[in-house]
């Protein structure tokens, strides 16, 4: 197919998934192709045969209840990552669940699949320092909580709804 074929002809430079919600026309997420025949010179360090996925998916804030947008920071952020990587004395590193340089071979390997999040794995999450079962406790006894609360509510609903004529099974 066609990503096989920009791939194997070395054009695909970098490829940035985009957030849901930032585009008024569509909810959908969308990506950033960086298609590129010169993959070297002109300042930049030798790329062939490597590809720069970015995973800006999380990037961004809500501007309003359906739309979400970058600030200035974030579009440094992303940018400035596609540039590190290009420079010949870039102080590009990878960063688990947001960039990975990948090379030919990663992408032959996962049959030409160009989704950035394919390659650079998830994000470490924070370790909060409680132990396992000691949140596992905590989490189940909040959603008894909850549950009998939601219990509470549900009566209060039927009441309030046989109060105005209507009555639920």
């Amino acid at each position: 197919g066609i990503r096989k074929a920009l791939v194997e002809n070395d054009l695909v430079d970098c490829i940035v998934a985009l957030p849901k919600q930032l585009f008024y026309n569509t909810g959908i997420p969308a990506c950033i192709w960086f298609i590129s025949r010169k993959r070297t010179g002109n300042g930049d360090r030798k790329r062939t045969g490597e590809i720069l996925f970015i995973d800006a998916s999380e990037v961004g804030h809500m501007e309003d209840k359906t739309h979400k947008t970058f600030s200035d920071e974030d579009m440094t952020k992303i940018a400035g990552t596609y540039h590190e990587w290009r420079k010949r004395d870039g102080k590009y590193e990878n960063i688990k669940g947001f960039c990975k340089s990948a090379n030919i071979e990663d992408v032959t390997k996962h049959n030409f699949v160009l989704t950035p999040g394919r390659y650079m794995g998830i994000k470490d999450e924070i370790d909060d320092g409680i132990p396992f079962a000691e949140k596992i406790t905590g989490l189940t006894k909040k959603l008894a909580e909850q549950m009998a609360e939601e219990k509470k509510l549900d009566e209060e609903i039927k009441k309030q709804l046989k109060n105005i004529g209507f009555k639920l099974s």
